[in-house]
């Protein structure tokens, strides 16, 4: 699996977990971290816990290993790192107090797909 595949594989779980503003970054050439930052929104501590189980079980049942996990729901920030592909999931108030939208926000978009 491609690390293009991998990513929109992660944007298809999330928004069957209803995360809000899911966007993808194309950092390829410009992190020498991963090629893809996938930045999503849980809307409470329970969904935000909801969304990361999902992301992390279906990628487990994909064969898909996790290199690390950081954070937890209550914090307001999760990151799963999957090498090619680092997931932050936020809470609406943790995710504009980092903004990493806006440090990556000249990098290429990936829409998932189905997506306008």
């Amino acid at each position: 699996m491609t690390s293009l595949e991998l990513a929109k594989m992660i944007m298809d779980v999330l928004d069957g977990t209803k995360a809000a503003d899911v966007r993808c970054y194309d950092v390829r050439g410009k992190s020498p971290i991963t090629d893809f930052f996938i930045v999503a929104t849980g809307l409470s501590s329970p969904h935000l816990r909801a969304v990361v189980s999902s992301v992390r079980s279906e990628m487990s049942k994909e064969g898909v290993p996790s290199y690390r996990n950081s954070g937890e729901p209550d914090s307001g920030w999760v990151v799963l790192d999957y090498v090619d592909v680092v997931v932050h999931a936020f809470t609406h108030e943790a995710r504009e107090y980092y903004d990493l939208d806006g440090l990556w926000k000249d990098s290429p978009r990936i829409k998932a797909d189905g997506e306008a």
